[in-house]
């Protein structure tokens, strides 16, 4: 339990710097967009290169654990969305709010958790992950977050709008340029590969500042939204439950069965925050999903890793 809990404190401790420097307006009132900015400009893009780039395709080659994680990923994200739209949520909204549900914190909770517990074996897998979750249904929600902000009637014109659009869209474009790197056989390394890790590294402390700082200044909007207890309900116990399913379904070796587990299980990452504010949709509810996500994972973590060990 202590190896979940030292992995999630580090989290809220930045997140209340942010908000600490917030509340005290220490650097004035746009902080929060503007770091937000360069997160979603500099630092992720970079992130996402690196991941890519990093990764050879045929480590990435594992379709079990793939259709596993994802089936869970995606079913819950797609669940949301369409429960959302069915609601009479807009349909850009509704995708941030399958991203609160279904996207796990892979990358920054995920890896150094995965290390701690099952090893340097299980990174590959980790990393597989993060891969999918960060740019394969990171890409998709910016696809129909796209979509649904276009109001042209005539389909085609949609089209040209959306694809233009993801076209200039950084978080994508990182990520297809550095899988087309690694495909080229290409490596970092020297001034570029420092170059990219110092921005890489800046992602997650000025995503969570960020999101302390929007706390510090944003306060509910009127109209009732999805409690975030709803999305907290999917994310850590709806995703690991269809993972878990789809994993004793497709045969999955229970060491990787339990690793997919595990990470579907993690807390909201801090994504679906910077699509909200990178398109100006109302982030209250995902700012407080990321918040409760994160404080409960340490307990709901915890009693899944000791279950899985029963098991």
């Amino acid at each position: 339990m202590l190896t979940t809990i030292f992995t999630v404190i580090p989290i809220f401790c930045v997140i209340g710097a942010g908000y600490g420097v917030g509340r005290f307006d220490l650097l004035g009132a746009g902080a929060s967009s503007t770091l937000n900015r360069y997160v979603v400009y500099l630092a992720l893009p970079a992130l996402l290169f690196e991941v890519m780039a990093k990764t050879k395709l045929v480590a990435l080659w594992q379709p079990g654990f793939i259709a596993a994680f994802g089936i869970g990923a995606f079913g819950v994200f797609a669940a949301t969305l369409a429960g959302r739209v069915w609601s009479g949520r807009p349909v850009a909204d509704a995708a941030i709010d399958g991203l609160n549900a279904g996207y796990a914190n892979a990358g920054f909770v995920g890896l150094p958790l995965c290390e701690a517990i099952f090893g340097r074996a299980s990174l590959p897998f980790a990393t597989i992950a993060t891969v999918l979750t960060v740019c394969v249904l990171f890409g998709v929600a910016l696809i129909i977050v796209e979509s649904g902000l276009q109001s042209e009637a005539r389909p085609h014109q949609v089209a040209f709008k959306v694809i233009g659009n993801l076209a200039r869209n950084p978080l994508l474009i990182a990520p297809v340029f550095g899988l087309a790197w690694s495909a080229a056989g290409l490596t970092l390394g020297g001034p570029l590969e420092t170059f990219v890790r110092l921005l890489a590294g800046s992602t997650t402390p000025c995503a969570l500042v960020a999101l302390g700082l929007f706390l510090a200044i944003r306060r509910d909007v009127p109209g009732a939204k999805a409690p975030p207890i709803a999305f907290t309900a999917l994310k850590l116990v709806g995703q690991p439950a269809l993972t878990g399913l789809a994993a004793i379904a497709l045969g999955l070796p229970h060491a990787l069965m339990a690793i997919a587990v595990v990470i579907a299980a993690l807390p909201t990452g801090t994504g679906p925050f910077m699509v909200a504010e990178y398109y100006g949709r109302e982030a209250v509810v995902t700012s407080k999903t990321i918040l409760m996500t994160t404080a409960l994972s340490a307990v709901t973590v915890t009693i899944l890793i000791c279950f899985l060990h029963i098991g």
